[in-house]
């Protein structure tokens, strides 16, 4: 076996970061089991000859395991099995037509204990066919039998539906449903979230997820794996959600088509779980087919917390390969936002100060956290004073919800963040869902009608994406979107004493 590698390595001044590409070209030696020459003095079966290991990325080594492999490389396709599939309101309806028709309307699912059915996206509106939807998922979780379903019945107090939840993804997170080691497939793009636990997952087409409701496998090629090494002081005026759009402002929206993006280094260690979904969640904004964070016992402890389900988790072969390597010193990276209209359209928000906006909007699955909500409700905290323009606020799920009621802001004199979102001026916090993240009907609340300049804690800024066509979106981190409800203008945290 042979090795030929050849290295890149260079600084770009100002950025903090290091990038290193690695090229491999491997001779596989092949061995012919029927030569033409003289039999061995002796037969020997191949497991007395021992294996050669080959060493493994997280990814690979999840995939392996999956698909009874010893070891897979980039680019192979394997069937591997899957431990959880998850639908929601938008696509599940479509996955159980496809499993029907072919399948048979006679054919029952693989396994109803891991499939996990969350209605999410278009809920709290009047839409007869967004209400249809759930109601079609609520007819085919009781025609299978399917355990984990977190329905809603009555749309005018989102509080008397104690199994109804939230947003899909933070929601699986809450519920137990992420686990290391497991592989994870969903009928959303942001399903990568889950990546935060150790764990393969990521976004599926109705007709994949079909196949998988009547096999629990699906065929897949291996990705190749982007290794992304965080280090130096994490400034106090940053977030996750800055470090991801430094990255994706780095190696641009098709820079991790189709690879695992594999994120380790001291400030992930030091990360919350909540941090680390906000990373592996934008994942799919640069392409990445996944996004996976080393587990340790920070994602154990949140883990056991929630389920006594048993779970094996897998790290990173010392030796493994990587395509492609960036190294970032945190403490060099200033408060950022996506301008309009691309995730990767990367700005320093101190230099967008001229862009007056609109409206700010803080949640999602991306920045709807618990700690995303702490955050901002700090800042405003910090500065006093009234935000200048709408501000709208969309718990992910009902446990954050209750969390701006019930858990005291760190450092703001024993208030809660629902009390300072209220002595700033902000709107009352809504109904747990997706709302305006993805638009939806015209009715989602604070869904963009008319084309607007917004600030948004979400992970899209495509044209269209948070309703009219011709609005315009800028991501930002909590603090970031905080100060610029302050300021009426995109704006630096920084000017607001983080």
């Amino acid at each position: 076996m042979a090795n030929l590698v050849d290295t890149f390595s260079s600084s770009f001044a100002g950025t903090g970061l290091t990038f290193k590409r690695h090229k491999s070209q491997r001779c596989v030696q092949q061995v012919c089991r029927n030569a033409i020459a003289a039999p061995p003095a002796s037969s020997r079966t191949p497991s007395s000859t021992g294996v050669v290991k080959k060493a493994l990325t997280m990814t690979e080594k999840i995939l392996a395991k999956h698909s009874n492999n010893t070891s897979v490389v980039p680019g192979q396709n394997i069937w591997t099995s899957v431990d959880k599939l998850m639908t929601h309101d938008v696509c599940g309806p479509g996955t159980f037509g496809i499993f029907q028709r072919e399948f048979g309307e006679n054919a029952q699912v693989w396994d109803p204990t891991k499939i996990v059915i969350i209605p999410d996206h278009y809920i709290f509106t009047s839409d007869p066919r967004a209400n249809r939807n759930v109601d079609i998922l609520r007819d085919m979780v009781n025609k299978y039998g399917i355990k984990y379903f977190y329905d809603i019945t009555d749309r005018s107090d989102f509080r008397a539906n104690p199994d109804y939840k939230g947003v899909c993804h933070i929601a699986l997170a809450q519920e137990g449903h992420c686990k290391p080691g497991e592989v994870l497939f969903g009928t959303d793009s942001h399903t990568c979230n889950a990546g935060a636990f150790g764990q393969f997952a990521t976004g599926i087409g109705n007709t994949d997820a079909g196949f998988i409701l009547g096999t629990g496998k699906l065929l897949i090629k291996v990705p190749p794996t982007i290794r992304f090494v965080l280090e130096g002081e994490m400034p106090s005026y940053l977030l996750a959600k800055d470090l991801i759009l430094q990255i994706i402002g780095e190696i641009t929206v098709a820079g991790g088509t189709y690879k695992a993006m594999e994120f380790t280094g001291p400030v992930i260690e030091a990360m919350t779980m909540e941090d680390r979904m906000t990373i592996c969640n934008m994942v799919v904004e640069a392409g990445g087919k996944n996004g996976v964070c080393p587990p340790d016992e920070t994602t154990f402890d949140y883990v056991r917390q929630r389920t006594d389900e048993p779970f094996e988790a897998v790290h990173a072969d010392s030796g493994a390969g990587y395509i492609e390597e960036y190294r970032f010193d945190v403490s060099k990276i200033e408060p950022l936002v996506a301008a309009p209209h691309s995730p990767d359209n990367r700005r320093n928000a101190r230099d967008c100060r001229d862009v007056k906006i609109d409206r700010v909007y803080i949640g999602s699955c991306t920045g709807g956290k618990t700690e995303d909500f702490m955050a901002a409700a700090k800042l405003l905290h910090k500065a006093g004073g009234q935000v200048k323009v709408p501000t709208f606020l969309v718990p992910a799920t009902q446990r954050v919800w209750a969390d701006l009621y019930g858990m005291p802001v760190a450092g703001c004199d024993g208030k809660t963040a629902a009390q300072i979102f209220e002595a700033a001026g902000c709107d009352t916090p809504a109904p747990p869902s997706c709302a305006a993240c993805l638009g939806g009907p015209k009715d989602t609340f604070a869904r963009m009608n008319e084309p607007q300049v917004c600030v948004s804690t979400t992970n899209r800024n495509f044209p269209g994406r948070m309703g009219h066509k011709d609005g315009q979106v800028y991501l930002a981190s909590p603090y970031t979107a905080a100060a610029s409800a302050l300021a009426g203008t995109v704006a630096d945290p920084r000017d607001y004493g983080v």
